[in-house]
């Protein structure tokens, strides 16, 4: 059969536009794909990139205080939310013109509306075509959930609809205690946004390592949030003014804005994926195998659309083994065991491999945990306290896990990653000359498996 295509890919993110432009500039392939709203999905448009340049206009108000107490004359007046969103719209239009260039560059043919699928090989465009294609690669990406109850009331908004606001509001609730109703939370606190967060858990962070999650909420109400655990909506309702609200625990106000960070879905409804008879997942996730191939064999998937691991580089990784297995001739896939990242609250959280939980598990474990004033803030005043962990096999001295919370701890983690990825011991580490003074040295320093708190 002559098809029109080699690969036709559903969705133009990261990991959608990786598997194509490898697939077509390394390996020949004739290769469409089809993007329904903006080029560079979630991470460019609605995730990554913008939330990071609002954790860096967040914290310009803390430098110019630490500013001060290192005698300078510094002072910050009131933030300017329409020109920071001007300056956004504009840098984030320039990356996705970058996307669709090394696309078209590639000799990807770019088809800007919604696809479904309409076969094995048959792929539906919105504007009535019917194209067919060899390999379908489906990399939607997910999109925010808000709880039924809620979904209809006017003022409920996504974190998807954050950068897309008008005016910066003067309150906030966040609902949620994931890494994105954090991470918002400690954004809206810097940029002077009354900040209040409720979550129906016990602490937040659900997941990750239990020690850490607890100093990072210590660290987030020392900083301003009114932070509410094991507490949930019970009633919201528009008002004069805003969104009122009231809690499980009996707490109620008036809020400018309701933001629902309570997780994610795969983005599949309407693909026509169970009408060709593949089963998916509960919360709509296709199921694939190591190499991302559906139980339909012209079928594959990568990305957030799986729900393996949904961060970026991932979907990424994952889009290129597929194309260098499919077209490439090279069978190989992305290896989920060891993935490092970062969570952009304040201050950051870098992480990778077993949390003390995890390790404790099949044993036995030391844990070398350290709290400490770091030297930037604690000459300025600050009584904000870094931590750094590791978790190391008690029988092979391998270290498993790494968890650091400071300034910058995302740009640390990924350094500690490469030693913990080649199987590097604490012995290994101990015997790495520190860099002084710097927070990092923590990491090779920590001598017992004890908890050591330090000034």
């Amino acid at each position: 059969m002559a098809f029109d295509y080699d690969l036709f890919v559903i969705g133009g993110g990261s990991g959608g536009v990786r598997a194509a432009r490898i697939a077509a500039a390394e390996h020949g392939a004739r290769v469409g794909l089809a993007e329904e709203y903006r080029m560079g999905g979630t991470c460019v448009i609605r995730g990554c990139v913008p939330k990071k340049l609002m954790v860096f206009a967040s914290g310009f108000p803390g430098a110019v205080a630490d500013a001060r107490a290192y005698g300078w004359e510094a002072r910050i007046g009131g933030f300017d939310w329409p020109a920071f969103r001007t300056r956004l719209d504009a840098e984030l239009a320039r990356l996705e013109g970058i996307y669709r260039a090394n696309l078209l560059r590639a000799g990807v043919e770019v088809h800007d509306c919604r696809a479904t699928l309409a076969g094995p090989h048959e792929v539906a465009l919105a504007d009535g075509r019917v194209v067919t294609a060899k390999h379908i690669l489906i990399a939607t990406g997910g999109s925010p959930v808000v709880p039924e109850k809620w979904r209809d009331v006017p003022g409920s908004l996504t974190s998807n609809d954050i950068f897309l606001m008008q005016d910066l509001p003067k309150s906030v609730l966040i609902v949620g205690g994931g890494y994105i109703a954090s991470e918002f939370a400690c954004i809206f606190n810097g940029l002077g946004v009354k900040t209040t967060q409720f979550y129906r858990g016990a602490q937040i962070l659900r997941g990750f390592d239990d020690e850490a999650r607890g100093h990072i909420a210590q660290e987030m109400i020392a900083n301003g949030v009114d932070l509410h655990l094991e507490t949930d909506l019970l009633e919201m309702e528009p008002r004069d003014g805003g969104t009122w609200v009231k809690s499980t625990t009996g707490h109620d106000g008036v809020y400018d804005a309701v933001v629902f960070a309570t997780g994610r879905n795969p983005a599949t409804k309407g693909l026509g994926l169970e009408e060709l008879g593949l089963s998916l997942k509960p919360n709509g996730a296709i199921p694939v195998d190591s190499y991302s191939q559906t139980a339909i064999p012209s079928i594959y998937a990568v990305g957030d659309v799986t729900d393996r691991a949904n961060l970026t580089p991932v979907a990424i990784r994952e889009g290129h083994a597929f194309a260098d297995t499919v077209f490439g001739g090279t069978p190989r896939h992305f290896d989920h065991g060891l993935i490092p990242t970062a969570i952009f609250t304040q201050p950051e959280y870098g992480t990778v491999g077993l949390t003390e939980e995890e390790g404790r598990a099949p044993g036995p474990v030391d844990v070398f945990s350290a709290t400490f004033r770091p030297m930037h803030s604690l000459f300025a005043g600050r009584d904000n306290r870094a931590m750094m962990k590791l978790i190391v096999c008690g029988t092979t001295d391998k270290v498993l896990g790494c968890h650091i919370i400071a300034d910058h701890a995302g740009e640390m983690i990924q350094l500690a990653a490469v030693a913990i990825s080649m199987g590097a011991t604490k012995a290994e580490f101990d015997k790495t000359l520190a860099v002084h003074p710097t927070m990092a040295e923590e990491l090779v320093t920590m001598r017992s498996a004890t908890r050591s708190h330090r000034d």
